[in-house]
């Protein structure tokens, strides 16, 4: 159902399965799956694509060009994936040409009242980002991240899988997988341990990571002496080599 009030440019493709609520505005290239939900006074501009089964809250802004004194109005993209949850408020610019081109939010994200994702950011599947919290450019979020309220993250940081991050941190460099952060600037804090069990780690695994954790922030060693031991002395599951991975590949650092 779509309110007579709504504004939808006649190039956009709209789903027959899909609600738009009153005073919504549709830009052209827009493209909107089956069973999503647009509240009342969302604004979507073009070359935005929605997949099926999100719910996107009143007074959202999504796809506005990016905030960025390099971009020069060239033709980039932004992709909502499946099943996402956009509240109110929430602000999701378009990519840059130089970033890539491309803003991308994955499938089943929980986007909360006042969250910012700006431009070339990606984030994974089932991420969280709680209220006010703010991604700069070029930012990766791996899947089953969650990112408490008024935490900022800055341009080029990655977060790992599986990492939780408190309430009101900065994060000025990378977060691994697996692990908690919180603070300003945020350090680590252990674990990610009750997050882990949520998902169905394993105690054999998360006793393993355990060891990593403590031979990579715990006893001293540099990164590469870290990367050694851990080789050396754990064993080479899964997780533990993604890990590794993705510390070896960090250009801003790690947060230690």
């Amino acid at each position: 159902m779509i309110h007579p009030t709504a504004i939808i440019d006649p190039k956009a493709d709209i789903d027959s399965n899909v609600e738009i609520g009153p005073y919504s505005i549709i830009e052209a290239n827009v493209q909107i799956g089956s069973g999503t939900i647009v509240g009342p006074h969302v604004v979507i501009q073009q070359h935005v694509t929605i997949g099926p089964d999100c719910h996107i809250f009143q007074y959202a802004s999504i796809g506005a060009v990016p905030q960025a004194i390099k971009f020069k109005g060239e033709e980039t993209i932004l992709k909502i994936g499946r099943g996402t949850i956009v509240r109110e408020f929430v602000t999701i610019n378009r990519g840059t040409e130089f970033g890539g081109g491309i803003t991308e939010v994955g499938e089943e994200n929980l986007l909360m009242a006042y969250v910012h994702i700006a431009h070339d950011c990606k984030t994974g599947r089932r991420v969280i980002l709680a209220n006010n919290a703010t991604l700069a450019g070029h930012i990766t979020i791996e899947d089953f991240v969650t990112i408490g309220g008024l935490v900022a993250i800055h341009q080029f940081v990655r977060v790992g899988k599986y990492a939780y991050i408190g309430g009101k941190s900065a994060v000025v460099k990378d977060i691994p997988p697996y692990v908690i952060a919180a603070g300003d600037r945020a350090k680590l804090h252990g674990l990610n341990s009750v997050g882990l069990k949520r998902q169905g780690f394993s105690q054999d695994t998360l006793s393993l990571l355990k060891k990593t954790y403590r031979i990579f922030f715990r006893i001293g060693l540099t990164l590469n002496e870290a990367i050694e031991r851990v080789k050396a002395e754990v064993d080479q599951v899964p997780e533990v080599v993604n890990l590794i991975k993705f510390i070896k590949s960090s250009q801003r650092g790690i947060t230690r």
